[in-house]
């Protein structure tokens, strides 16, 4: 069944696309959702339309992943968590805490799930996080784990 998608829809297309879905799928999520609506001849103009302003939304967010990129790549994120003699934590330092202190200390607001990390941090040290901001957008922010008094 081919749909008009009306938000970004991962794995299946963006705003502004006709894609073609599986009939149970469009509906029984995409359409009662509000995500999709039936595509037909005359929602070429309007998807058409979609597309413009998502080109326009994306650039003008290009731009600003940019500026934020720079932000943060250039200090060293200093997170204090408590830890034991030889270095291990007590706990760990996982997505959340460093997307906390990158808006505390940088005033750049990323979303947990915009950190990627293989695990939580568990020892103190020096460690380079990649964060996703905008599509191929990735800053690379040194995060340092110091023993909290």
């Amino acid at each position: 069944m081919k749909v008009l998608l009306r938000k970004d829809i991962e794995g299946v297309g963006r705003r502004g696309d006709i894609v073609d879905v599986a009939g149970g799928y469009a509906r029984n999520f995409l359409l009662p959702s509000g995500s999709a609506q039936a595509a037909s001849e005359s929602t070429a103009i309007q998807a058409a339309a979609m597309r413009r302003s998502r080109d326009l939304r994306d650039a003008k967010d290009l731009e600003s992943a940019a500026t934020q990129k720079a932000a943060l790549e250039r200090q060293t994120l200093v997170i204090p968590a408590r830890a034991g003699d030889k270095g291990k934590l007590f706990g760990s330092v996982g997505p959340t805490e460093i997307a906390a202190a990158l808006a505390q200390e940088t005033g750049v607001a990323v979303d947990r799930h915009q950190v990627v990390l293989a695990e939580h941090l568990k020892e103190l040290g020096e460690v380079s996080v990649p964060v996703k901001l905008f599509g191929d957008v990735e800053a690379t922010v040194t995060v340092s784990v110091v023993a909290q008094d």
